[in-house]
């Protein structure tokens, strides 16, 4: 405030406030207090307490139970008797929590958002399904995808003609058996789709002791790693436009997920593939790395100007819905 003062008067208010990032309202507040602390004084013309009460019974009248404020007021002005102006019901009807739309209105609820935390492989699984557009308009092929969240690596996956909770349920005890999952270790987390809500899917994760989180309704970002490898996935240069058949199809993701898990080097995971981070050889991978920017930086210090070249360090945690703005986040980036 101090500095606005002293550019003010060369400048103008609004020109200081604007170089300094102030709002030029408060500034003026900060000049010129209010008396009294801040507290707004009630004019002079304003309703009395008792003159409210007045209106409110008024507005309460069995007569009055279906009327807007405009035709109670018209109404009384016609009998011979004035209590206050159309928009000073309004304000005391709000004032009271009694102004809402009288039609039916859907409200959707608060819903608390999923909180994740990964710090390892087979901590936290993401599913989905997606699909893949077949060889004529409206045919389909669905894509059931599970995703380790730290690793990013693909855990399962499955083509097949329809959405099926009888589908999930099998690709799921197939790929916790595949990964020797035991009870209590794992959740796995999904949107709200049919399959991923449906009552086998529920009962199969509760005999595994696998804990299961949904997405909020319509908020697409609280399942971003799976959603982010279906871009990976859809983006590659040889996607094609039409599958020709379920077989073309299932041809396709055999030649991708391998490609993704063990030659694909994910920007979120410090450039590491995501089988490297998966069976745990991370540490050993940027050693080497380490060892070739050492040898690098001894051949030719003068090129690295602030300091001797690094690897990138792997996150230590992966969330979905990091619960405070100082938690470390990582992007689902691919």
């Amino acid at each position: 405030m101090g500095a606005a003062e002293g550019l003010a008067p060369t400048v103008g208010t609004t020109a200081a406030c604007r170089a300094l990032g102030l709002c030029r309202a408060a500034w003026y507040r900060r000049r010129h207090p209010r008396p009294g602390g801040g507290v707004r004084p009630t004019p002079a013309r304003a309703l009395s307490a008792r003159e409210r009460e007045t209106v409110l019974v008024a507005l309460h009248a069995e007569r009055f139970a279906d009327q807007s404020p405009a035709e109670v007021y018209a109404t009384l002005l016609d009998e011979g008797s004035y209590l206050c102006s159309i928009r000073t019901m309004y304000r005391l009807l709000a004032g009271a929590g009694e102004v809402r739309e009288r039609r039916n209105q859907l409200r959707h609820p608060r819903y608390v958002p999923p909180v994740l935390e990964a710090t390892g492989p087979n901590q936290v699984w993401s599913w989905d399904i997606t699909k893949l557009l077949g060889p004529v308009k409206w045919t389909y092929f669905y894509l059931y995808v599970l995703l380790d969240i730290f690793s990013r690596y693909v855990v399962g996956w499955m083509v097949a003609r329809q959405e099926s909770a009888t589908l999930a349920e099998r690709l799921i005890d197939e790929s916790c058996a595949k990964h020797g999952i035991q009870p209590g270790q794992l959740t796995i987390h999904a949107d709200r789709g049919p399959a991923m809500t449906s009552k086998p899917v529920a009962l199969l994760l509760a005999d595994l002791g696998v804990t299961r989180t949904h997405s909020r309704p319509r908020v697409s970002n609280d399942n971003p790693f799976s959603e982010a490898q279906f871009k990976t996935l859809k983006y590659r240069p040889e996607f094609p436009d039409r599958f020709g058949g379920i077989e073309d199809a299932r041809a396709f993701c055999q030649r991708f997920f391998p490609w993704y898990n063990i030659e694909h080097h994910h920007a979120g995971l410090a450039l590491l593939t995501p089988a490297v981070v998966h069976h745990g050889d991370a540490g050993s991978v940027r050693a080497e790395r380490q060892a070739v920017l050492s040898a690098a930086y001894a051949a030719h210090p003068e090129r690295f100007v602030c300091k001797p070249p690094t690897p990138p360090a792997l996150p230590a945690a992966v969330w979905i819905n990091a619960p405070g703005p100082t938690t470390l986040t990582v992007e689902a980036r691919q």
